[in-house]
């Protein structure tokens, strides 16, 4: 048992918090993924929330309690640097000795792409991404191969000129980025850096630091300067930005992270949480794994009843405020019109408010959702002049309760919210 295991457990005894003496001390960092993580573990103990509720985890400065929660774990869980790439430091130097755990990163998630447009085609969730693809090296791939995730020999790959994630940016190469911009984790020498397996959007890849790359065989990871690199139209992270100077500073990754808003997901993270922690607390794995196998099946009936919750409103179209629920749109065949913001909610530009205003005035709009944890002024100034009804859809639950019933009544929200509002 570890020091901090042992600490955690004396303090339990001592204090007479009525947690089990064995318990790990478990940290997770957003509210939905913190409900998954107290479902496995019921009974048995309960996990410390990093990130408040009510925070945005695309922005936040933790304070030293939820630091504390971190240096104290013995398990930690978190969706990973796609979402928060403020927190990667944290986990990294505060929670060195604990048994860490990226859910976007692991066997088995679905994931889905970045969307950069402001305006949505129905359907139009991006390419699924299935970590675990044993032998892509030797697969042979189109203009737009999906990021390489879960490849054992990346380095054997044979790649054409597009063979890197390139999308269509417009003005790409003139645009200023900071070491975090297009995917990029700050690595000064890409080729000479020691990563470990998930440490720049290449899973898996038997040995990429001595893979021989031609210049368009990388996603441009760590360099210094890109912006004045000399690139050609296809040697950079091209995802589709019409301008993408247009919210410099802004860091996002290849894949929206958002996951947690699919029950397909979270029905996979639940083994994901059972296993990790029966690795360190395999007294009590029994529970965990009962726990886990309970919880999909209660997955399962919420993805029932929230199809007929949302039947009656199948087909009418609305506009969310930041582009976070494509997971739940790709889950329940549900999809929106457009979003104001983008999905690693950066302010919109003028032209992007102008399209959406534009969408809702000419097409009928029939709803424009706004978010508890972001400026309303925005969604009036897109429902000006319109008839579009409105709402507040909250992705992370910020009024619930902690605990394990906040993840499926914030599923329950989202329909119930999108059914009123349509």
């Amino acid at each position: 048992m570890s020091r901090k295991l042992l600490s955690s457990t004396a303090a339990a005894l001592v204090l007479g918090t009525g947690a089990y003496a064995d318990a790990p001390s478990v940290a997770v960092d957003i509210a939905p993924l913190h409900s998954l993580v107290a479902r496995v573990m019921d009974g048995v103990g309960s996990p410390e929330l990093v990130i408040p509720a009510g925070a945005s985890p695309h922005e936040h400065t933790l304070r030293p309690s939820e630091a504390a929660a971190l240096e104290n774990a013995d398990v930690v869980f978190w969706m990973g640097e796609d979402l928060t790439p403020w927190l990667e430091d944290a986990v990294e130097t505060l929670a060195d000795d604990a048994s860490v755990t990226a859910l976007l990163e692991v066997d088995g998630t679905v994931l889905l792409d970045f969307r950069e447009n402001a305006l949505f085609e129905a359907h139009d969730h991006g390419d699924h991404d299935d970590h675990g693809h044993e032998d892509h090296a030797e697969a042979k791939h189109d203009d737009h191969d999906h990021d390489d995730h879960g490849h054992e020999d990346h380095a054997e790959a044979k790649h054409d000129d597009h063979d890197h994630d390139d999308h269509g940016h417009e003005d790409h190469a003139e645009a200023k980025h900071d070491d975090h911009d297009h995917d990029d984790h700050g690595h000064e020498d890409h080729a000479e850096a020691k990563h470990d397996d998930h440490d720049h959007d290449d899973h898996g890849h038997g040995d990429h630091a001595e893979a021989k790359h031609d210049d368009h065989d990388h996603d441009d990871h760590g360099h210094e300067d890109h912006a004045e690199a000399k690139h050609d139209d296809h040697d950079h992270d091209d995802h589709g930005h019409e301008d993408h100077a247009g919210h410099e500073g802004h860091a996002h990754g290849a894949h929206d992270p958002h996951a947690w808003l699919s029950p397909d997901n979270a029905a996979t993270w639940l083994n994901v949480i059972a296993a990790e922690l029966s690795a360190v607390d395999p007294d009590n794995a029994g529970a965990y794994f009962a726990n886990a196998a309970a919880g999909r099946e209660e997955l399962e009936a919420l993805k029932t009843e929230i199809s007929a919750t949302l039947a009656p409103a199948a087909g009418k179209s609305f506009i969310v405020f930041h582009d976070a629920y494509q997971y739940f749109e790709n889950d329940f065949d549900f999809p929106a019109s457009g979003a104001i913001s983008l999905g690693d909610a950066a302010d919109p530009s003028p032209a992007r408010i102008a399209e959406i205003q534009a969408r809702v005035r000419d097409e009928g709009v029939d709803c424009v959702l706004a978010e508890p944890q972001f400026n309303p002024g925005l969604v009036a100034t897109v429902l000006d002049g319109t008839d579009a009804a409105t709402g507040v859809l909250d992705p992370l639950g910020s009024t619930l309760e902690p605990g394990p019933e906040l993840y499926p009544t914030l599923l329950r929200n989202l329909a119930g919210v999108l059914a009123d509002c349509l």
